[in-house]
């Protein structure tokens, strides 16, 4: 829990727009939102798994998904890169990978929601030099039984709205973080149709708001296009008018969380932490707890017990 400052003090002091960033501070959160009138909703949210197929990370999986249902959670919810490095690999390469992050799916009681991330885009450049493939997201739809790689639902009074943050680039990173415009385009017409007052929850694995390179890298760092949303104003404004009470969000492996104009942004840590070598900036291997009550969003980071092997740190 916090030190150094009292509850009602530290919520005071982030009341109008604030920023918590690193998993000690994140233990028994909660902020004020203008949630449903139909009940509680439980949530866990877990992203960046990294899947790779070893025997080793694939017992943290499993590890995983077991504390995952002790949460008996009404909905479980995926923030993207379920397998580790796909871009570099050809379909029959990767195969291993998402059969192991699939093994854990299946474990997973509740039902199971998931986001696009980088590393799910496979073939984009295959590193035999053969060529790549023309739909870098064909695994991930057909593996999780989508039709395309954004989405919408609801859940006890809740709008749930799922995006793929993604596009691929020719340049070094391969990728940069956007909102596609035939995204936009339904998002629009998708919030036309949503009442004001609707609680709206928003997930995609590209961050549209952090505070993590300002903290690491200094006030006046601009975040590299592929670790951010680059289009993330234009997407914030379509929700101008609406009530958008939490994104939920990934790729960065810390937990952080913003509030800012009557939104909750959790960046969701990682289940692989630093990348199956232990924590990342004070993150541990883990996943996010959430409860959303009609006046406000209670959360918890979670560790699932996994430790790293001496040597791989």
């Amino acid at each position: 829990m916090m030190s150094g400052m009292s509850r009602r003090g530290f919520l005071k002091a982030i009341a109008a727009g604030g920023s918590l960033i690193g998993s000690p501070g994140l233990a028994g959160t909660s902020w004020r939102i203008r949630g449903s009138d139909r009940g509680d909703l439980r949530l866990v949210f877990y992203t960046d798994i990294h899947a790779d197929g070893t025997a080793e990370t694939s017992h943290a999986l499993a590890m995983a998904a077991m504390a995952i249902n002790a949460q008996r959670a009404d909905l479980v919810l995926c923030g993207g890169d379920l397998i580790a490095g796909g871009a570099s690999l050809r379909p029959e390469q990767a195969a291993p990978r998402w059969d192991a992050y699939m093994d854990m799916v299946r474990a997973i009681e509740a039902e199971h929601h998931a986001v696009i991330g980088n590393h799910d885009l496979v073939g984009v450049r295959p590193s035999d030099g053969s060529d790549a493939l023309a739909d870098p997201r064909r695994d991930f739809k057909q593996r999780l039984g989508l039709r395309q790689s954004h989405g919408t639902f609801d859940a006890l009074g809740y709008r749930f709205i799922l995006l793929d943050s993604l596009r691929v680039s020719d340049d070094t990173h391969q990728y940069h973080g956007w909102v596609s415009s035939e995204q936009i385009a339904w998002l629009r017409e998708l919030l036309s149709s949503i009442h004001a007052a609707t609680p709206i929850v928003l997930v995609l694995h590209m961050p549209l708001l952090t505070s993590f390179f300002g903290a690491t890298r200094g006030a006046t760092f601009e975040a590299p296009p592929n670790r951010v949303v680059i289009n993330n104003t234009e997407v914030l404004k379509l929700f101008a008018d609406h009530n958008l009470i939490l994104v939920l969000q990934g790729h960065l492996h810390v937990t952080e969380a913003l509030h800012w104009r009557g939104t909750t942004f959790l960046t969701g840590g990682a289940v692989c932490g630093n990348w199956w070598n232990g924590a990342y900036f004070e993150t541990a291997e883990g996943f996010n707890s959430i409860t959303l009550r009609g006046d406000r969003i209670d959360w918890d980071y979670v560790d699932y017990g996994w430790t790293a092997r001496a040597e791989d740190r």
